[in-house]
């Protein structure tokens, strides 16, 4: 038995200079853009049996937008910054440096007094391995770049630090193919609707 789930990322709702942590921005007109022109290659994948997305607002839009009308899950949220919330790396970085530095350098930490990167993987790796495994069964996740960094780290099994090694552009999507702990990477390009065996 198995499941095959496709992460779509967020369109943007902020130039990548300007990103900041914990980002509950609405879709910008770029994102609206960028979502009209990827409209004939991610639409297909409203066919999916379950659709879910993460709680931002540029997640949801982005969902809707696709034609996918997912369902908000709570546990695809972004990871929680704490104090940094609102921040962007700079700016926690001249504030905190040592507590960043900490940060970036021990998955355990949370010297922003929220979650830890691992505890940020654990919570979005149990979804993913909560999710019905009928066989066969296709799911769509609309969730922001760092939710899909961290279900891809933990679909791999892979230390924590190759969080900080995957890099999720708007509006791009990437599948994992398996079961609850035996999760396997699939690239589809050009992206094609999955056919049933």
């Amino acid at each position: 038995m198995h499941v095959r789930v496709t992460f779509v990322a967020a369109a943007s709702s902020t130039r990548p200079i300007a990103e900041r942590f914990d980002d509950d921005s609405p879709l910008d007109r770029e994102g609206w853009e960028g979502i009209q022109r990827v409209v004939p290659g991610l639409a297909p994948l409203a066919a999916a049996d379950l659709r879910y997305c993460s709680p931002t607002p540029r997640s949801r839009a982005t969902g809707d937008l696709l034609g996918y009308v997912p369902m908000v899950q709570p546990a695809l949220r972004d990871c929680d910054m704490g104090r940094w919330r609102g921040m962007t790396l700079a700016e926690a970085m001249a504030r905190e440096p040592q507590a960043v530095d900490a940060w970036l350098a021990d998955p355990r930490s949370a010297p922003h007094g929220g979650e830890s990167l691992l505890a940020f993987i654990t919570r979005v790796g149990g979804w993913l391995d909560t999710r019905p495994s009928d066989d066969g069964a296709t799911i769509i996740a609309v969730a922001e770049p760092g939710v899909i960094r961290a279900a891809l780290t933990y679909a791999l099994k892979a230390p924590p630090s190759v969080y900080w090694n995957v890099d999720v552009r708007p509006l791009s999507a990437v599948t994992v193919l398996g079961r609850p702990g035996r999760w396997t990477l699939r690239l589809d390009v050009p992206y094609a609707p999955p056919v049933r065996a």
